[in-house]
């Protein structure tokens, strides 16, 4: 099991290509004010000794060794010790949903977005709970099993976009018996929590929802992303205003269904949380979680977890060092060195030797 202990140190790695963009960018500007004093071929023969590819090489030397320095401070560990624990806790099914009217922006800077944030959040804040996700549209599908790993919940949770699922709409029916088949056979109470704009327009969630409570105690939660106002969806991210239209060319508005949402809840346990707020939306959910009643289980962990920032660290020294010997001259060993010019007399004295 590979992990970071400090992941946000990542985010550095975005400073790289600016880098590389500055330091290119330089190089340019400084060949421009080069060129105002006259040809730029004619004064770099009258410099032999100055490299033009050496820097070069040299800043990506560094920037590689930038690169493992921040790899090395988000502290990368190896799990090296599975041990098996006694935890008590609940079984949560998160049921995402990823249809296209979940990049609408009424709530900022996306529905999928902000619910992507209030799942890291809720993932953060939970201790003994086992958890997994299903991700739905047209259809729906398991992203993560049920599992009491909450590093890999996360990880596979920031991946997430709305062309994860190829086949379009908004079934969250299939998604309710999706995440209901995934529980494991354990008697541990068993939670879905849904999150999505309500428009469903391939079943009644609600008579299903109320089925899943009756037959299997179920708790469902709902959470709602959007305004009632509703929001154009967006088709193509490069244009703001490009959205999607109906067949007569008319921008379809795609707007939160509180009242199925509210319904679902009501009728299996649960209870209806507006996504509008995601903090207060998130004390509320995790208040109610919290009051389920839990029951012992037994879980696999990684317990033990060495460190590898050395490596990372070892790497960038290295780098740095290779970059402190090539210097930005010419070398005059290798400038002196004709190899052509070589082969070409030993070549005729061979010659003249023969005959």
């Amino acid at each position: 099991m590979f992990r970071f202990a400090y992941p946000y140190m990542l985010y550095l790695l975005a400073l790289l290509p600016v880098l590389a963009v500055w330091f290119h960018y330089t190089r340019i500007r400084r060949l421009k004010k080069l060129s105002e004093f006259g040809d730029v071929q004619l004064i770099e023969q009258l410099a032999p000794d100055v490299s033009t590819t050496k820097p070069v090489w040299k800043f990506y030397l560094f920037l590689s060794a930038l690169a493992f320095i921040i790899l090395g401070l988000a502290r990368p560990q190896m799990g090296s010790k599975l041990q098996e624990v006694r935890r008590k806790g609940i079984e949560i099914m998160i049921a995402l949903d990823v249809s296209n009217s979940m990049n609408a922006m009424d709530i900022q800077p996306s529905r999928l977005e902000r619910a992507k944030q209030v799942l890291s959040k809720l993932i953060d804040r939970l201790e003994d709970d086992k958890i997994g996700l299903v991700v739905f549209a047209g259809e729906a599908y398991i992203q993560v099993p049920i599992t009491a790993d909450y590093v890999s919940a996360k990880m596979f949770l920031s991946n997430i976009n709305t062309s994860i699922v190829p086949v379009q709409g908004t079934a969250i029916n299939k998604a309710l018996e999706m995440a209901a088949a995934s529980f494991s056979a354990s008697d541990l109470k068993k939670v879905i929590i849904v999150i999505t704009d309500g428009e469903d327009h391939e079943g009644d969630p609600v008579a299903f929802a109320q089925q899943l409570h009756e037959e299997k105690g179920i708790l469902i939660y709902t959470i709602g992303m959007g305004t009632p106002e509703g929001s154009p969806i967006p088709v193509n991210p490069l244009n703001p205003y490009d959205f999607k239209k109906d067949r007569e060319g008319n921008t379809i508005i795609s707007k939160l269904d509180e009242e199925t949402l509210i319904k679902m809840a009501a009728v299996a346990g649960g209870e209806y949380i507006p996504g509008n707020n995601a903090q207060a939306g998130l004390n509320k959910l995790f208040d109610k979680l919290k009051k389920i009643d839990r029951k012992e289980y037994e879980a696999k962990i990684y317990a033990d977890y060495n460190d590898q920032f050395m490596y990372f660290f070892a790497m960038a020294l290295l780098l740095l060092i290779i970059e402190l010997i090539i210097i930005e001259r010419k070398s005059q060993r290798w400038a002196n060195f004709k190899l052509f010019e070589f082969t070409l007399n030993s070549f005729n004295k061979n010659v003249a030797g023969r005959k």
